[in-house]
């Protein structure tokens, strides 16, 4: 072989190998410089504020089947980076895995997740068909095939287990130094980047400039930024669509919808209840309308359950009665405008009446049919993760990782929200509890729509956050007390070294 055709055989390896710098880029490595500046308790904020950048790449990977390394994917990489260079921190990460623990469960689900996604395309090759999640293989449009190893595999268990890997590090630095305000301040950010980013999007389109959010859609997604619904443009902020960003929002709505119910009246937290309740309705999202009646139905039956035990206070029953009432009313006008009103009559058929007779409604009733067929026709072992494309988020972990992985999964979840919330500290009790009802949310949201098992980086964030937050007070009952010596009038013992770096 020739020096020159060595040369052409090597570049072309290297640009394979190679990375896609794009302008939203540099908003990572803007996060990234703040977390290395200030640390990642005051930096959380510039952590969870990337959340709403949801169509925003930090890297493409052409040589991956073009997958796209997202702005907190790249970023969580760093703050695990931290996590693991604290003292003691390899010991602390180990930690948060202990059995019986919600990492325990998790770390399950990857290692079944893994091996899945490595052995059983080929095991079960042919023995089934799928609707798989390759982009060699739906370049055109979502096709039957079958079974077999995919780049999928490689994609969904490279998201999995940065997901994971963003669980392991928040619980950990969180059990260490649990600091609600900063969780608070986070939140606050990420609502309002989000409502930000959702005004801009209408707005932009309204006057006629439909590209100005264009350097900061650039992962190798499928973009809808355009569509409208009944004559209306559907609000997709910084996400590819509007389901996405409807998910997301109701995920926010669902933190400040049980802060403002239980926490202290207060302004902003008014002002950010009502900007995420805003920006689910002005999303013209089915998925996210469906998700929001979920929550509001669960979060209902579960404020009279609590304060039928005398557990809430006489204004949280208050704020039950008037959301009873308020429900009712708004139902009746809903009614009374749809059969009077054409453009509303136009507009819930398409977002919710109609939509499971569709064309998108039933392909994906297709997607789940097939998913379950994968469950049954593997042995009840799954298709392996990143095989099987569904359009509920059941489906999708029975056909991808079967009865075992499925259990582990649900077992995680079971743990985290049953992590306690009484640390002795009322504002981190509230922020506990929003954190489970904004999980609780992503949970519903997925049921519906989620076309994998993965429930989403910000999902994780949150769960870390519950997780170290409520694992923090049992961590400083566990230290143990000094013992008491005889010492000179006057002298003050200093603690040992041991149990002040333990402290710390």
């Amino acid at each position: 072989m020739s020096f020159a055709r060595v040369r052409r055989v090597n570049l072309q390896v290297i640009s394979r190998l190679s990375v896609e710098i794009v302008p939203s880029t540099f908003l990572a490595l803007a996060a990234i410089a703040t977390l290395f500046a200030i640390g990642p308790y005051r930096g959380l904020w510039a952590f969870i504020g990337l959340a709403p950048f949801g169509a925003a790449a930090a890297l493409n990977l052409p040589a991956v089947g073009g997958a796209t390394i997202g702005q907190l994917e790249l970023t969580l990489c760093f703050v695990l980076l931290i996590a693991a260079a604290s003292p003691g921190g390899p010991d602390r990460l180990v930690g948060t895995l202990r059995p019986g623990q919600p990492g325990f469960w998790l770390l399950l689900v990857i290692l079944y997740g893994v091996l899945s996604a490595a052995f059983l395309p080929r095991v079960f090759a042919g023995a089934t068909d799928i609707f798989g999640l390759s982009r060699d293989v739906n370049a055109d449009r979502i096709i039957s095939i079958p079974l077999g190893p995919s780049n999928g595999n490689i994609t969904q268990t490279f998201y999995m287990v940065l997901s994971a890997a963003c669980f392991l590090a928040v619980a950990t630095l969180f059990r260490v130094r649990p600091d609600e305000k900063a969780v608070l301040t986070a939140m606050v950010v990420c609502t309002s980047v989000n409502f930000g980013l959702g005004m801009i999007d209408v707005i932009s389109s309204f006057v006629g400039l439909p590209e100005l959010l264009d350097p900061i859609r650039t992962a190798n997604y499928a973009m809808a930024t355009q569509h409208t619904m009944a004559g209306i443009k559907r609000m997709v902020g910084g996400f590819p669509e509007a389901s996405a960003f409807g998910a997301f929002t109701v995920v926010l709505f669902g933190f400040w919808l049980h802060y403002w119910v239980i926490a202290p009246r207060s302004r902003l937290v008014t002002a950010m209840f009502a900007m995420t309740a805003f920006c689910v309705l002005r999303s013209t999202s089915s998925g996210a309308y469906v998700a929001l009646i979920g929550l509001l139905g669960v979060y209902s039956i579960w404020l009279v359950w609590v304060a039928s035990r005398g557990r809430f206070s006489r204004r949280v029953a208050s704020v039950l009665v008037w959301m009873i009432l308020g429900t009712w009313l708004l139902g009746v006008g809903v009614v009374t405008a749809y059969n009077l009103v054409p453009g509303v009559t136009e507009f819930l058929d398409d977002t919710l009446l109609n939509k499971l007779e569709s064309d998108s409604g039933v392909e994906r009733m297709s997607w789940n049919i097939q998913a379950w067929k994968n469950f049954v026709e593997t042995w009840t072992m799954g298709a392996g993760l990143g095989s099987v494309r569904a359009s509920n988020w059941l489906m999708a972990c029975l056909g991808s990782l079967g009865i075992l992985g499925t259990a582990a999964y649900l077992a995680f979840l079971g743990s985290m929200f049953r992590a306690p919330a009484q640390t002795g500290v009322e504002t981190r009790d509230h922020v506990i509890q929003a954190l489970k009802v904004a999980c609780l949310a992503q949970v519903i949201a997925a049921m519906p729509t989620a076309p994998t098992p993965n429930l989403g980086t910000s999902f994780f964030i949150f769960a870390g956050l519950i997780v170290g937050l409520s694992r923090s007070a049992a961590a400083a009952r566990d230290l143990p007390m000094p013992m008491p010596v005889a010492r000179r009038p006057g002298h003050q013992r200093r603690p040992s070294s041991a149990i002040a770096a333990r402290r710390s």
